[in-house]
């Protein structure tokens, strides 16, 4: 992991408005500068941090993906998230003092470091920034639960047509196409995070090209159809995006 201590000035960043509070002044913005001062860098496939580091920091993902991932009592992997630019990783951590799960690179990665003690004692001093946290982590809350529903109650192609759906709205706040990803998480690691073999994946995937309604070359996909993905989570939605 190669850790550069270059002066990250958020005030100039183009991601601000993805991982930080709008509104703040700028004295608070000069005040948020100075306690994220630091960039790292990681290689793809190296750990930004492992189950049971200890906690001292949230990290800014400014550039790359990462996968979180925990260690079952067998030795198997599970997937529980993907995260990507402007997305905060670490929140694990904040209730045992120690990270629960890995962080694992999807391809080189630079992550704005947050040191959770001083972050904490700054929120404190203006509402706006503690209120974004609080927003961060119900934002959490909230996708925990929708996972839930995925592995829950719908089948493998609502869990695929769901998974890509989000996948491409993410992308797409970022300024990304609305219908073209790559993706960088193998289908094994998308299966792993949405509780379905590595078969039953690549079985869907065909599904959905043989339908037309997406087109795949490697790790491309062209969307070529939203409507339908949409109707295959939500048949009641007649094509109305889901939230």
């Amino acid at each position: 992991m190669d850790i550069e201590n270059i002066k990250v000035a958020c005030s100039s960043c183009n991601l601000r408005e993805l991982c930080l509070p709008l509104g703040l002044s700028a004295e608070e913005m000069q005040k948020l500068d100075h306690v994220i001062s630091t960039r790292r860098r990681v290689k793809r496939g190296a750990a930004l941090f492992n189950a049971g580091d200890p906690f001292t920091s949230l990290y800014a993902v400014r550039s790359g993906f990462f996968k979180t991932s925990v260690t079952s009592a067998d030795g198997r992997d599970q997937v529980t998230g993907f995260q990507m630019a402007g997305e905060i990783i670490g929140m694990d951590g904040i209730v045992h003092d120690k990270h629960s799960c890995a962080a694992i690179a999807l391809e080189d990665a630079e992550v704005c470091v947050l040191p959770f003690d001083r972050l904490e004692q700054l929120s404190r001093e203006f509402r706006t920034l503690q209120h974004h946290i609080h927003k961060i982590m119900s934002r959490e809350i909230v996708r925990d639960h929708g996972v839930m529903l995925l592995l829950g109650s719908m089948r493998a192609e609502e869990r695929l047509a769901a998974f890509l759906l989000n996948l491409v709205q993410r992308l797409h706040a970022r300024g990304f196409s609305q219908s073209e990803l790559i993706l960088r998480m193998t289908r094994e690691e998308i299966g792993s995070y949405l509780g379905m073999k590595l078969e039953t994946v690549s079985r869907t995937f065909s599904r959905f090209m043989d339908e037309g309604i997406i087109e795949v070359k490697q790790r491309y996909v062209h969307i070529k159809n939203t409507q339908a993905l949409q109707m295959l989570v939500n048949p009641q939605s007649n094509g109305c995006a889901a939230s």
